[in-house]
């Protein structure tokens, strides 16, 4: 069986479709192929679109199994897939729409006949129910051109010449972070990893806030075993875009192959407070904060928490965001509270009331002793409002969100 790169498929812009999912799949077609081997015609055609990526070639072999097989998962999520790269060629807007509807009736069909590829989950949220617009790279008419070029290319499979195309549309429009990435993507298909890895570097220096190069260029690396330099480009991923999930399956790939078990520090806070209605709001309470034992484990010191976070909700927030219009939970508020219990957890330890600290507690205390809580908070603890805080923290603090999914996530603590 070949090397796997990246199929055949077409690249989409974040308004259409998420780029693919590269460390999934790396094992995607052994897992396909390998089904239902005695049909020649089955296996061939899904050889030469998952492991050759020769999508056009896969296609009229796939159109008659669809025929035929109608039942058949594999073959409705395989020819769904090539279809999408095949609409890309086609030079009438409309008839490129009908393509992209054809492919999303046929990707449905896999999904209701189980087929549970996570590529098939993205392929259907980047396909709008009506077959969606057609992809405009950057307003640079001749960039967008040559992206288009490049894109028709890549579907044939002449990786080569794609590349080069890209080149000249990153030449034409230096910001355009997927020109970069896409000549990155088709060196690393010739398995020229050393080129693809500036180009990747070229992504990133256009655009370090976003996850696709970091985590393409960790591939190259995972696979030839290095894992230490793939740890730190998936890290770069997550810190790049945390709250979506294809930098944690990065990550996770690291992981299993690094055999790490990725983890936050346990912190359990017994006590909550209710959103505020009619004036009113409540702090709810762990029966264990308050019973004979709690100040011997530290647990009575969580009941700054409540009360801290009860005056953001109330007065707090106010004062502190006077331009936003309604309460929402903040990383200051989060980090606030619980910075308050820590420092009275250690003034307990000081008069030596504490006789055994809760686990949770300590965790907390060590965070804080880091200087990593903010970071924890915003990987572990994260809600909504704490989110919409994240970028403001990382443009100053980089390095404090790298230390801690070294030395906590990563590291098997």
């Amino acid at each position: 069986m070949k090397s796997l790169r990246r199929p055949s498929s077409p690249r989409y812009t974040l308004s259409l479709l998420p780029l693919v999912l590269v460390s999934i799949l790396l094992s995607l077609p052994a897992r396909i192929v390998a089904q239902d081997t005695q049909d020649q015609e089955r296996t061939k055609a899904l050889s030469l679109l998952w492991e050759e990526a020769r999508a056009e070639d896969a296609l009229p072999l796939l159109a008659n199994l669809a025929k035929t097989r109608t039942t058949d998962g594999m073959v409705m999520f395989s020819y769904g897939f090539a279809l999408i790269g095949h609409a890309k060629l086609l030079k009438d807007a409309e008839a490129r729409k009908q393509g992209r509807l054809e492919a999303r009736s046929y990707l449905l069909k896999a999904k209701d006949l189980g087929v549970t590829e996570p590529l098939l989950k993205n392929l259907l949220d980047g396909l709008p129910a009506d077959g969606g617009k057609d992809d405009v790279f950057s307003e640079n008419k001749e960039a967008d051109g040559l992206m288009r070029d490049g894109e028709m290319l890549y579907v044939k499979g002449n990786f080569a010449e794609a590349a080069q195309a890209y080149e000249r549309a990153l030449k034409a429009d230096p910001k355009l972070y997927e020109a970069a990435l896409f000549a990155g993507d088709m060196y690393f298909k010739l398995e020229q990893n050393d080129k693809a890895a500036v180009w990747y570097a070229k992504a990133i220096e256009i655009n370090p806030d976003r996850e696709t190069a970091y985590r393409y260029s960790a591939t190259p690396l995972l696979r030839a075993n290095k894992l230490e330099e793939a740890r730190q480009r998936y890290i770069e991923a997550v810190i790049a875009e945390p709250y979506t999930r294809l930098p944690w399956v990065g990550l996770s790939q690291w992981a299993e192959k690094a055999g790490v078990q990725l983890s936050h520090p346990r912190v359990d806070i017994p006590t909550s407070v209710t959103p505020m209605k009619d004036n009113k709001m409540t702090i709810n309470l762990d029966p264990k904060m308050v019973g004979d034992k709690s100040d011997e484990t530290g647990l009575g010191a969580w009941m700054f928490y409540g009360i801290t976070r009860a005056a953001w909700n109330t007065t707090e927030f106010a004062k502190a965001y006077p331009n936003e219009k309604a309460y929402r939970h903040t990383l200051r508020e989060e980090t606030e509270a619980l910075k308050g219990v820590v420092d009275l957890v250690k003034q307990q330890q000081k008069e030596k009331k504490i006789k055994q600290l809760d686990p949770s507690l300590a965790n907390l205390v060590k965070l804080s002793d880091d200087g990593l809580l903010e970071p924890y908070i915003l990987y572990a603890k994260v809600d909504e409002g704490i989110s919409q805080d994240y970028p403001t923290y990382r443009k100053m603090n980089r390095d404090k969100l790298r230390r801690y999914l070294v030395e906590y996530v990563t590291s098997n603590r």
